[in-house]
């Protein structure tokens, strides 16, 4: 059994779409497209699985690089979450500061220093 990651999908492909391209190369398990949880549109990218992993290494060799529906298909070995390298979070990450410092338009008591 392997899983295989198959990226920039066109966003109207569909499940029996991708097992179509695939079934040639050998048993397809299971097919999923990876949607957007609040629109439900596809995000362009899904997996398929394949009984027999001496096919999907020959489905990888012959199908990556090719095109469907206009875009170039990118297809390998699809990783566990748990085996991608932890990295810094890719949006920002960590939180502001409290503005420490600044002037925020109110007044503040001026305190008697502590010695």
């Amino acid at each position: 059994m392997k899983n295989l990651y198959v990226g920039n999908l066109p966003h109207s492909t569909t499940e029996a779409e991708l097992r179509n391209v695939f079934e040639p190369h050998g048993a397809v398990e299971k097919v999923t497209l990876v949607t957007d949880r609040e629109t439900g549109r596809s995000r362009g990218f899904g997996f398929v699985e394949m009984t027999d992993a001496t096919a999907a290494d020959k489905a990888i060799a012959a199908l990556n690089g090719t095109e469907l529906g206009g875009r170039t298909l990118t297809i390998n070995e699809a990783k566990p979450k748990t085996d991608r390298p932890k990295g810094p979070p890719r949006f920002g990450g960590g939180g502001g500061g409290g503005g420490r410092g600044r002037d925020r338009g109110h007044a503040r008591e001026r305190r008697e220093p502590r010695w």
